[in-house]
């Protein structure tokens, strides 16, 4: 794992997105394509912000997969994770293909089935993710599972992760919050070839001391990212308040 601390929240974001674009513009030019994940929530505002003001990225040579989405949602709901990849990426960059999770869709298991054909035939270049609160990668909370093979996969969403979201304003109360969600197994995302991660915030500081300097377990799903042959990620200096320098410099 390769690990960067930025001077701030914005030189973080920018930097994670001049990685990613990089990412891109090489499985472009390499295989006349590029599949990556794209995840959602306060980590990723900036993120995206960059990435689709990155130049020289052929977006109409891109597929793009949805990392998680709340079962039973809408894709209109103001917290639907659609609707936020809709408004930040899809409407802001000419992208090929966008494979959405339909949360609300009346046939769960045949949703599963047709998401999952999909990434079964598509190699992912490259995922976006950040970190939980509680360590979840995608919404696969503690405990993870790290065993089952299934790209796409129903998880109860605990309630550290459930407060989470309401503390970030999607929702009002956390009896609005979902407890189940369709989330990206995390066996599937480290399938990706590249993995770029990116966390910003002191709330966020205890979780990636957990990841990077405690055991590789499920009980901290995103340890596993210490496991990926090439996963950059990328800090502020809240996030990384916690951290020992040999951490930083190893």
């Amino acid at each position: 794992m390769k690990i960067t601390v930025e001077q701030d929240a914005e030189a973080m974001a920018k930097a994670a997105a001049e990685k990613a674009a990089q990412i891109l513009r090489e499985a472009v030019l390499v295989r006349k394509r590029a599949a990556f994940i794209a995840a959602t929530g306060a980590s990723q505002f900036d993120f995206l912000k960059h990435l689709v003001a990155a130049p020289g990225i052929a977006w109409d040579k891109t597929t793009m997969f949805h990392l998680d989405e709340y079962l039973g949602m809408s894709a209109d709901h103001p917290a639907s994770f659609r609707r936020y990849l809709r408004e930040r990426l899809t409407s802001q960059a000419p992208i090929g293909s966008a494979h959405f999770i339909a949360g609300d869709a009346v046939d769960l298991a045949a949703e599963l089935r047709r998401l999952n054909q999909i990434l079964h035939a598509t190699p992912i270049d490259v995922a976006f993710v950040g970190i939980g609160e509680n360590g979840h990668l995608a919404f696969n909370d503690p405990p993870a599972d790290f065993t089952t093979e299934m790209p796409y996969i129903i998880v109860p969403l605990e309630e550290a992760c459930r407060r989470q979201q309401m503390g970030e304003g999607w929702f009002k109360s956390l009896d609005e919050v979902p407890r189940l969600a369709i989330s990206m197994s995390i066996r599937q995302i480290l399938k990706a070839g590249h993995i770029i991660c990116t966390v910003p915030e002191r709330r966020k500081a205890n979780a990636v001391q957990a990841c990077l300097e405690g055991v590789v377990e499920p009980m901290v799903p995103a340890s596993i990212l210490r496991m990926h042959p090439s996963c950059h990620l990328f800090l502020d200096p809240e996030s990384a308040s916690l951290l020992q320098p040999s951490t930083l410099s190893a």
